[in-house]
């Protein structure tokens, strides 16, 4: 209302050059907010691209690949090594170990069999499965989730209000002392002025945008804020309990202790050869034996 009034009012007196200063800097500032946003909406962007585009679908004995938007729930599919599950849905055939960091923020694989569930984004480590097709387009996990960031509010931050609040009393005021200074020196100039200075396009617009740009931040680096207000809640924050693997830590098993339950094989024995055996091994846990027990120096049998 204050720009308006200011751009309107320094066109009729003939201040052609302070009107145009002022839209100016509002369209300056209405690019720097832009892009703000648009940097804060990059990391958004991120959870769109896990979002599988094809699902190998078997359909009369026959595998088909077909855009992921077009599976139905009962389809039966296929994922080999290496692929995104592309819906949500039960495993029905085979065995293998999902990584479901994008889920769960668990760094580690899970071990999954027939009758578990699978979440759609998630990375079928290896060994390929066949599932049932359970929930499918906007109603998959990843979906869900997207929508999820995607409506996260700024506007629901506490501070938002009390800039919105301030940013009211700011418009009275500015048309008060406007009023008041054509009124008392008759110079129209002066009030057109007031009414420059103090826009507070600055307040109203910075809250928001630096709320939009840390939900945004957050999640590039993984985190998924529901709401503004999550944020304010933090900085007061006393005590923090984390409970997945990898938040504080590597992310990596390794192997801290070997014992025998065996009097013939001593624990080294043991360990040498259980690592002998994972030596082929996709899972995480056998790439660990293997992996600490190279580091020990120790030879391993091929073939055991």
């Amino acid at each position: 209302m204050l720009v308006s009034l200011a751009l309107v009012a320094s066109v009729c007196i003939g201040e052609t050059f302070a009107a145009g200063e002022v839209a100016f800097i509002m369209q300056l500032g209405a690019l720097l907010e832009e892009l703000t946003v648009a940097r804060a909406r990059a990391g958004i962007e991120k959870l769109v691209h896990l979002t599988p585009q094809t699902a190998r679908v078997l359909r009369s004995g026959r595998e088909e690949i077909i855009p992921a938007e077009q599976v139905k729930i009962g389809d039966h599919i296929r994922v080999l090594p290496g692929e995104s599950v592309p819906v949500d849905g039960v495993i029905c055939a085979g065995l293998t170990s999902i990584n479901q960091a994008v889920m769960t923020g668990e760094s580690l694989p899970v071990d999954k069999t027939v009758g578990d569930a699978v979440s759609s984004g998630t990375v079928n480590q290896f060994g390929d499965f066949e599932m049932e097709a359970a929930r499918v387009g906007e109603d998959s996990s990843i979906q869900r989730m997207i929508r999820l960031v995607q409506s996260a509010d700024a506007g629901k931050a506490k501070i938002v209000g009390i800039a919105d609040r301030w940013a009211t009393w700011i418009v009275i005021i500015a048309l008060s002392a406007a009023a008041l200074a054509w009124l008392f020196t008759g110079q129209i100039i002066r009030a057109v002025t007031i009414l420059v200075v103090f826009c507070p396009c600055a307040l109203v617009l910075a809250t928001p945008t630096a709320i939009m740009a840390a939900i945004g931040n957050a999640t590039k680096h993984g985190f998924l804020v529901r709401e503004g207000d999550a944020l304010e809640r933090l900085a007061r924050t006393k005590v923090i309990a984390f409970d997945k693997t990898g938040t504080l830590t590597c992310g990596t098993p390794e192997v801290v202790a070997v014992q025998s339950s065996s009097e013939t094989f001593s624990p080294d024995e043991v360990y040498r050869l259980a690592a002998s055996a994972e030596q082929l091994s996709e899972h995480p846990l056998g790439k660990a034996i293997v992996s600490c027990c190279r580091k020990t120096g120790a030879a391993l049998t091929a073939g055991a």
